[in-house]
């Protein structure tokens, strides 16, 4: 059942890279592990980021019959409140797991997409080619900020996330919640199923990309209670997109011995009018490059962290992290192994 506790999130301008801003980021991701920042301040624009829900929507409303050449090939017990698999390899996948809908796009070579595009999606490579390069950019202001904030050379984050250096598990998401009317979600308890449980994030920073009217979002406080988190938070104003609600990833929070909060959420049927709308969002996983040594982030905030808990812990790497939240996630339905050097996924 949705939480009535609404949280308020800061709503961060990170049109500027400097220490300051550094420090805003980061009191809001060691205090939440979430955070907004102002859509006018990012990469993007109101029309880039309406483009993409139009191009999202288009794609849920195509025949199943053109989804299902780009659908994965999941264990038939999941239900549709566990956290779908990331893409290995720049592999995009279709996720049908009622009632959730999603479709992942890996990264893109070249400007081009790695594997056929569903038909409906033909037309727009080129625009979720520049979408996700978008986001990269985004990300890498955060990143910066993050390095800024940890009192650590600017670019110590954002150099081990250049897509140039090699391949990793960022991801592109279009996602499609059916409303409470949809005969999708007509076997489910309202009020008690969710539209997707309770989990964190696999990566270093996540972007969300919202619309208005369409909430449920909500994340786990430290006091263990449910908060619902607005799409428009108080003060940032109707004009434009909503603010991008961006989250801190299990790889950033290992990196930083747990400093750097990496937050429960889920996603809920709202109560009131909202519960009768569908629900679209956009998501952007970012990764580090797969060959990324997690070594010792150099930061004295850190350092204090890392005489606790965390010391002595074996360094891996990006892509040996990814695999072990996935194996944590999905042991004994799924076998994760290294194929020729490349992560795979079989069931």
């Amino acid at each position: 059942m949705a939480s009535e506790t609404r949280i308020q999130l800061p709503v961060i301008d990170i049109s500027n890279t400097t220490a300051a801003v550094g420090k805003e980021v980061i009191d809001a991701a060691i205090q939440y592990g979430f955070l907004y920042i102002d859509t006018a301040s990012s990469c993007f624009s109101k029309e880039e980021i309406d483009s993409t829900f139009k191009m999202a929507e288009e794609f849920f409303a195509s025949p199943i019959e053109q989804k299902k050449k780009v659908e994965i090939k999941e264990d038939v017990s999941r239900r549709f409140q566990r956290v779908y698999p990331q893409p290995f390899n720049g592999i995009f996948h279709f996720v049908n797991s009622h009632p959730t809908r999603a479709i992942n796009f890996g990264e893109f070579k070249n400007s081009k997409a790695s594997q056929p595009l569903p038909e409906s999606l033909v037309p727009h490579e080129a625009d979720i080619n520049h979408f996700t390069t978008l986001c990269q950019k985004t990300c890498g202001r955060l990143l910066t900020l993050l390095a800024l904030g940890l009192e650590i050379p600017p670019d110590w984050f954002s150099s081990r996330h250049d897509a140039s250096k090699g391949p990793s598990g960022s991801t592109l998401r279009y996602l499609y919640y059916p409303s409470r009317k949809s005969p999708a979600t007509a076997t489910f308890k309202h009020g008690i199923d969710v539209r997707a449980g309770a989990h964190s994030d696999y990566g270093s920073i996540t972007l969300l990309f919202q619309r208005d009217g369409q909430p449920g979002l909500e994340i786990l406080t430290p006091s263990n209670e449910w908060a619902g988190v607005p799409v428009r938070p108080v003060g940032a104003g109707s004009v434009g997109s909503p603010p991008v609600l961006v989250n801190i990833g299990d790889l950033l929070s290992h990196w930083t011995c747990g400093l750097l909060k990496s937050t429960v959420h889920r996603v809920v049927f709202p109560v009131g009018a909202a519960r009768e709308r569908d629900r679209y969002s956009v998501v952007y996983f970012c990764h580090p490059v797969h060959e990324t040594e997690l070594v010792p982030v150099p930061s004295k905030l850190v350092d204090e962290r890392r005489k606790g808990a965390c010391g002595g812990v074996k360094v891996q790497t990006a892509q040996e992290h990814l695999a072990s939240r996935l194996a944590a996630t999905y042991g004994g339905l799924a076998d994760y192994r290294r194929e020729k050097g490349e992560m795979k996924i079989s069931y």
